[in-house]
């Protein structure tokens, strides 16, 4: 069964030239014109991925990705006009895995999809060869499982974020380049400023498993070189 994917945006004809796209490349297409018709299309269960516009009317982009992401846990690119910066971190903060701008080829998003999609899958691989579980003061990380602990509770992450968790608890206390992060995870070239990218799920990653994310016990950064998971 060819994969679902959800393209969102109030403008019919980006929607439809999106669906054209996809669909050649065997994709199954839904398509929502705007945040609340998304949230009602995003519970079906074989979505696996969503293109949301920021721009929209009855309710926005951002505070749909907020919303969906309280119930799914798949892969969301934010599509904007917007390039600047400061824009894609806040998109990023809000819970996409990705940013992509108005006017956009077609073919890199495309590649895009299916780069998430591909890293969305393999998170549910059990089939992967795996590690015993990794262990650093108050967290605990099931490589085979995905999941990892707080003081023994389960930490609610994206799956962007599960696959830097995935690689800094695999390599307790080895500092991580950003861009090697990135390119690790993404598996794509920085193709823009990697380090805003890497810097907001960090941040996103803290908040959920630090006491003071201000002050961090374990995802730490060291300036000028990178981030690293404090082995304890």
């Amino acid at each position: 069964m060819s994969e679902t994917i959800l393209v969102v945006d109030d403008d019919r004809e980006i929607v439809g030239a999106i669906a054209l796209l996809l669909e050649a490349e065997g994709f199954r297409v839904l398509k929502a014109y705007d945040g609340m018709e998304a949230l009602e299309k995003a519970v079906d269960p074989l979505l696996r991925l969503i293109i949301m516009d920021v721009m929209m009317p009855k309710l926005d982009g951002f505070s749909a990705v907020l919303r969906i992401r309280e119930r799914r846990n798949l892969p969301i690119l934010v599509l904007s006009a917007k390039s600047e910066d400061s824009d894609k971190v806040l998109g990023l903060s809000m819970g996409a895995d990705d940013y992509v701008t108005k006017p956009f080829h077609p073919q890199e998003l495309v590649a895009r999809v299916k780069s998430h999609l591909r890293r969305y899958t393999r998170l549910g691989d059990v089939n992967a060869a795996q590690s015993a579980r990794f262990v650093t003061g108050r967290l605990s990380y099931d490589p085979e499982s995905r999941i990892l602990r707080a003081d023994g509770d389960p930490v609610k992450l994206t799956a962007t974020e599960t696959r830097i968790v995935d690689l800094l608890m695999h390599n307790l206390g080895r500092i991580f380049p950003a861009e090697e992060i990135y390119s690790r995870v993404w598996e794509e070239d920085t193709a823009y400023a990697p380090e805003n990218t890497v810097m907001v799920h960090i941040r996103r990653i803290r908040e959920k498993i630090e006491l003071d994310p201000k002050e961090p016990e374990y995802l730490k950064v060291v300036w000028g070189i990178g981030y690293k998971m404090e082995k304890m």
